[in-house]
């Protein structure tokens, strides 16, 4: 039965980039099944991420709709969320999607310096920061030198 419920959270979409689910971003950490009901452990990617109560919200519904029984969240703090846990699928996603994955490991030696960041569109290396924060506070914006197209960075966290 875990086994399919984590088939079944891999159907629940990230409310602000639509095309990675929870299972695709690492949030779901642990599927606990007992006679109470369904326990799903879930770290948010951020304490302060406004979509949090969002994707609690919508694995609850999204699991009721498939099983009889109790559907829980228990967010889960610590260890922190890390971008080192985007799956390799969710990272061709975010391409895929135009957005830029995380580059490198999240770590305090990556934030001494920038690996270079390239285009989801044209894969050029060519590329500016524009700002520091993007649509969300996760990503940052950047632009192609190349083909002048404007895009968001996954920041590493």
């Amino acid at each position: 039965m875990a086994q399919q419920i984590w088939a079944w959270l891999d159907e629940v979409p990230d409310p602000e980039i639509p095309v990675v689910s929870v299972i695709d971003l690492g949030m779901v950490r642990n599927v606990t099944v007992d006679k109470d009901g369904i326990v799903v452990a879930v770290s948010p990617t951020y304490s302060g991420c406004p979509a949090t109560e969002v994707i609690e919200k919508s694995i609850v519904s999204h699991l009721q709709a498939k099983v009889a029984g109790s559907v829980s969240v228990a967010r889960t703090l610590s260890p922190a969320w890390s971008t080192d846990w985007i799956t390799a699928k969710g990272r061709e996603k975010l391409l895929a999607y135009g957005i830029a994955p995380p580059v490198g490991a999240a770590s305090k030696r990556a934030l001494l310096g920038k690996s270079a960041i390239a285009c989801p569109r044209c894969r050029s290396e060519q590329t500016t920061l524009i700002s520091e924060f993007g649509s969300t506070a996760c990503k940052a914006s950047y632009k192609c030198k190349k083909c002048l197209e404007p895009f968001e960075y996954f920041k590493c966290i």
